[in-house]
C-alpha cells in the first residue's frame, strides 16, 4: 500500500476554479472519505489522482514519488465507479482478468491465481461464469471490486460505489468494504455524498464544500467539534440545530426562547454568536427547563421519534423516545446539555474554541 500527498491542488475549468488549494495527506493503509454536497469537487478531486483529470496546480506524491503528471497507467491506483462500468459481453471472470490480460506481463496461470483469490475474498467464486446482466446490483458492485483488487495496486478509489444500490444492500455492501480493508490491509479514498457512509466507513473524514476543504478528522471528532457551521449542519441526521444569540456581560448567550441566558463558562465572547446543539442534547421537561417551546410535529423512527419544537423564530428537532414525545401543538420545557454545545462566531460561522476564550 502507500501514502497519498495532495499539496495545495487546484483544478480550473477555463476560469472556473473547481478545486481550490486541496492540501491533504492520506497516510498507508487508511480509508479516507471525501464527503459533502454534490458539485462541492470531490468527485473531480478523486479523478484527478486516478489521471482521468489533469492538475492545473500543485503538485500530487504517490509514496513520495511525484505524479503530476504521469499518466493513470503510471500511477498504481484502481478505480471504482459508480457505474461499476463492466463490460455486458464479457463474463464476470473475464471482466477481473481483462485488464491484467491486457496490460500486465503475468502469465495466464499467475492472473487466474489473482482472479480466483479476489473472488473468493468477494464470496463471488459462483457467479465467476455469469455476465453482468445475469447479476444483481451487489453482484456486479463485487466484480467491480474484483477486478480492482486483483490488480493489487497501491491505492483503491471509489467513486460513489454504493449510490446505485438499495437501502439494505447499500448496508450490507459497506459492511463489506469495512472488512476487505481491515483483512487486506488496503489504502483507499472513498468518495461520497453520503454522511452515513462517510462516518461509518472512514477512519478519517475529508468534508469539502464549494471545492475548499472545510475539515479533516475521525469521524466523530468532526461529529463532536465540527471546524465551522457548514460542518455542523452537514454531518448529522437530523442536523444541528443552529440559533443566533446575543452575548451576556458574563459570557452567557441569550435568546428569545430560553428563560435565562446560558453560561458556558467562556469568558471574551463576541456580541453576537451562534449556539449550536444537536438533537440527542435536549430534553423535554414538564416544568421550567432552560427554553420554553412548541410543538409542531413528530415524526415517529421505530423505537424513536424525532420531535420539532419551535422556540421563538427557530426550529429544533429532539431526538427521543417514542413514548416520551409530545403531542402537535403542545407547550414543552427543554434543557439542554451544556457540556456538549457549541459556539461559533456569528460572521464567520467558524468555531469559538470555548476552552480559550
Amino acid at each position: 500500500m502507500a501514502t497519498v500527498r495532495l499539496k495545495d491542488i487546484s483544478k480550473f475549468y477555463g476560469k472556473s476554479r473547481t478545486v481550490s488549494d486541496i492540501d491533504l495527506t492520506v497516510e498507508d493503509k487508511e480509508f479516507m472519505v471525501l464527503v459533502g454536497p454534490s458539485g462541492c469537487g470531490k468527485s473531480t478531486t478523486l479523478r484527478m489522482i486516478a489521471g482521468l483529470e489533469d492538475i492545473t496546480s500543485g503538485q500530487l506524491l504517490i509514496d513520495g514519488v511525484d505524479v503530476t503528471d504521469a499518466p493513470p497507467q503510471k500511477r498504481d491506483v484502481a478505480m471504482v465507479f459508480q457505474s461499476y462500468a463492466l463490460y455486458p459481453h464479457m463474463t464476470a471472470y473475464r471482466n477481473m482478468a481483462f485488464g491484467l490480460l491486457k496490460t500486465s506481463k503475468l502469465s495466464r496461470a499467475e492472473i487466474d491465481v489473482r482472479v480466483r483469490q479476489a473472488a473468493e475474498i468477494l464470496n463471488i467464486t459462483e457467479l465467476l461464469d455469469r455476465r453482468p446482466k445475469e447479476l444483481s446490483g451487489g453482484e456486479r458492485q463485487r466484480v467491480a471490486i474484483g477486478r480492482a483488487l486483483v490488480r493489487q495496486p497501491k491505492v483503491f478509489l471509489f467513486d460513489e460505489p454504493l449510490s446505485n444500490l438499495d437501502a439494505k444492500l447499500r448496508n450490507h455492501m459497506r459492511a463489506e468494504l469495512k472488512r476487505l480493508h481491515r483483512e487486506l490491509g488496503l489504502t483507499v479514498i472513498y468518495v461520497t455524498h453520503d454522511q452515513i457512509e462517510a462516518m461509518t466507513l472512514g477512519t478519517r473524514v475529508a468534508i469539502m464544500s464549494k471545492g475548499h476543504l472545510q475539515q479533516v478528522g475521525a469521524p466523530m471528532d468532526i461529529y463532536l467539534r465540527p471546524a465551522n457551521t457548514f460542518v455542523a449542519g452537514f454531518i448529522g441526521s437530523p442536523e444541528m440545530a443552529i440559533f443566533a444569540c446575543r452575548t451576556a456581560t458574563c459570557g452567557a448567550v441569550g435568546h428569545d426562547a430560553f428563560h435565562d441566558a446560558l453560561s458556558l463558562g467562556a469568558a471574551n465572547l463576541p456580541e453576537e454568536v451562534l449556539f449550536g446543539i444537536r438533537p440527542e442534547e435536549v430534553n423535554f421537561c414538564e416544568r421550567g427547563g432552560m427554553a420554553r417551546g412548541t410543538v409542531e410535529q413528530a415524526e415517529l423512527i421505530g423505537a424513536e421519534a424525532l420531535v420539532v419544537v419551535r422556540l421563538g423564530g427557530d426550529r429544533m428537532v429532539v431526538r427521543c423516545q417514542v413514548s416520551d414525545a409530545p403531542a402537535p401543538g403542545t407547550d414543552v420545557g427543554l434543557n439542554f446539555d451544556l457540556s456538549r454545545a457549541r459556539l461559533f462566531h456569528a460572521g464567520t460561522g467558524q468555531a469559538i474554541d470555548l476552552a480559550k476564550s
